[in-house]
Parts: C-alpha cells; sequence; structure tokens
C-alpha cells in the first residue's frame, strides 16, 4: 500500500493502547506500507506521548525497520556464524558486488533491496537468505547466481 495519511491514523490508533505500544505500532505501519515513514514518526509519537527522537530512535535502531520504501524484491542474507562458517560471506559479497549496491540499500531501479540479518534459523541450510520472506538455504555461487536471475530482472 502506498503512504496514506488516514490509513496511518487508523493503524496507530488500532495498536496505541497495547502495552508497549511502540514496536506493535511500528510493526503495523512496516506492514502496511513496506517501510516508515518519516511522516507517520510525528503521529506516532502523539499518539503515544513521545517525542519524536524517542520514535526516530527505535526505527533507527532496530535493522528490521526501513525508512524508505523497498524493492519489489527483498533479499535478506544471513551473516550468522553458523553461515560464515560455510561459506557464506563469499557467497554474500558475491551476491552484493552483483546487485552493485551496499547492505541496507536499494537498487536505483527499485528491483531489490539487500538487507544484512544476524541469524535466520536456518543453521541447518548455511549459508542462507530469505528472498521475499522464502528461505533460500544451502547455497553455493550457482544457487546465488540462480537467485539474482530470478530476482533482478
Amino acid at each position: 500500500m502506498n503512504w496514506n495519511k488516514e490509513a496511518a491514523a487508523a493503524i496507530i490508533a488500532a495498536h496505541a493502547d497495547m502495552p508497549g505500544a511502540t514496536l506493535p505500532v511500528l510493526n503495523a505501519l512496516q506492514s502496511a506500507f513496506g517501510y516508515v515513514p518519516d511522516e507517520a514518526i510525528a503521529m506516532v509519537a502523539q499518539a503515544l506521548n513521545l517525542s519524536r527522537a524517542e520514535v526516530h530512535g527505535v526505527v533507527s535502531f532496530y535493522h528490521d525497520y526501513r525508512s524508505a520504501p523497498p524493492g519489489r524484491h527483498i533479499l535478506q542474507v544471513c551473516g550468522a556464524e553458523a553461515c560464515q562458517a560455510m561459506g557464506g560471506e563469499a557467497l554474500a559479497e558475491r551476491l552484493r558486488a552483483r546487485v552493485g549496491i551496499a547492505w541496507g540499500e536499494t537498487a536505483a531501479d527499485g528491483s531489490v533491496t539487500l538487507e544484512r540479518v544476524y541469524c535466520l534459523g536456518l543453521c541447518a541450510c548455511a549459508p542462507a537468505l530469505l528472498r521475499d520472506g522464502a528461505p533460500e538455504g544451502r547455497l553455493n555461487a550457482a544457487r546465488v547466481d540462480t537467485i539474482l536471475n530470478d530476482t533482478v530482472r
């Protein structure tokens, strides 16, 4: 869904009375819009009686929150020890170099966002990544190339 102030207000209102509402509100906003728009930070702060700096601090602290719309596809690459031990660092760098953007960035054409995460819980499938939320494990150079060919067009 594209950013919509009225929809954001409804989302915030639906979660504002929850104990520890900041994370549930931000999660719901990101779920709806794909990111937490800057405009929503002031709305969340006002609704939860927090400063904008406090809400911004939460958004910038947790790597799961995005402050800009993601690409059409999101590749979340595991950097945990099990994946590293199975050659994941070299595969992650291969993927990053092929896409040509840094971790946490979105390609200029909007095709893909690369995110580095630490532990997907797929240690039996190491090295691993999530492609649009779906697990891809037991990666090798050929699988990384196939994933990119299927994802970045």
